[in-house]
């Protein structure tokens, strides 16, 4: 009995040892990385304070929340508003239309920045692939609210650029942003122009990362260029690209409601209106925020399902995934 006694005592001053030796370890780490962790930090209390402390909040969605009451005197109506928006005859637009507008945006614009990546890659003039770089940096940072302007501007029956191609070649005008079945195509094209530009900027930093003997072996097979963007350079990206879309998939109900609310009007309802605008009117304009809330619940929901299935699919497929 002694023996094991002993034997026990000592297992556990080995297992403190060990704890203190982490614990060491561990501050000397964080010592070691403190200016990194400092900026971290900003980012770290953006999530916090905008993104994990309202998620309280969701509790409304089963709740009938009255404003002067406050969220722990209002009562409990279970799945009353989940009901509500199920059965609202709105249902079937409003999902169509936010699915097919994320759905096209992934497609068309996802693809978008790995091509101008690839393109500014093969570019051997430095001067001439900074200033490309430049100028297609240069969108992302104007607001929502100037792209949406210009758009319209450019678009404008009267006097826009669109309007005097038209006029130029002989055809007949049209008024583009009273149309529903072109808002799809306005709101996908602006966003390729907005963002593409930025969004080169991982993939031209993955490229970097692709080893030149690579080149050089494929250049020693006589390999041209089209043989060696696709057998070295796509192999190369690809675990950024897939990873890149998983969160964009995510991300795919999630359409920008700025944008969308500063180009859609009530002629092209059929087509424009989506979750995130229909919870803008009953939430804000109508003050129903319980109603609003179990919607973006619904639709947080169904974006985590499809991050997770994404995930899952890439990780069986190819070996990579983000967990």
């Amino acid at each position: 009995m002694s023996l094991l006694r002993d034997d026990h005592e000592r297992r556990i001053c080995e297992i403190r040892h060990i704890r203190v030796r982490s614990d060491k370890n561990l501050l000397r780490k964080l010592n070691q990385t403190k200016y990194l962790w400092l900026l971290f930090l900003p980012c770290l209390l953006y999530y916090v304070v905008f993104k994990y402390a309202p998620m309280f909040g969701i509790v409304i969605s089963f709740k009938d929340y009255n404003l002067f009451k406050g969220i722990q005197e209002s009562a409990w109506v279970g799945w009353k508003y989940y009901r509500m928006f199920f059965e609202n005859p709105d249902f079937m637009k409003l999902m169509r239309n936010t699915l097919l507008l994320g759905v096209y945006n992934l497609a068309f614009g996802f693809p978008a920045p790995i091509v101008l990546a690839v393109l500014l890659n093969e570019v051997k003039h430095s001067f001439f692939k900074r200033f490309v770089q430049t100028v297609s940096y240069l969108p992302h940072f104007i607001s929502n609210v100037v792209v949406a302007s210009m758009v319209v501007m450019f678009l404008s029956p009267t006097g826009g650029i669109l309007h005097e191609l038209l006029k130029w070649f002989g055809a007949a005008n049209a008024n583009v942003m009273m149309e529903p079945e072109w808002f799809r195509t306005v709101y996908v094209a602006s966003e390729i122009w907005q963002h593409a530009g930025w969004e080169t900027i991982i993939y031209l930093a993955a490229l970097t990362t692709i080893d030149p003997v690579l080149y050089e072996a494929a250049d020693m097979d006589g390999a041209g260029r089209f043989r060696k963007l696709w057998h070295v350079t796509l192999p190369g990206i690809r675990p950024t690209i897939i990873i890149l879309l998983i969160l964009n998939i995510g991300k795919v109900l999630e359409i920008g409601f700025e944008k969308v609310f500063l180009l859609y009007n009530p002629a092209t309802y059929e087509t424009a209106d989506i979750i995130g605008t229909y919870v803008y009117r009953v939430g804000l304009v109508q003050g129903n925020y319980s109603y609003a809330t179990a919607i973006d619940l619904f639709m947080g929901i169904i974006s985590l399902i499809f991050v997770i299935a994404a995930n899952t699919i890439s990780r069986r497929v190819g070996n990579t995934s983000i967990w």
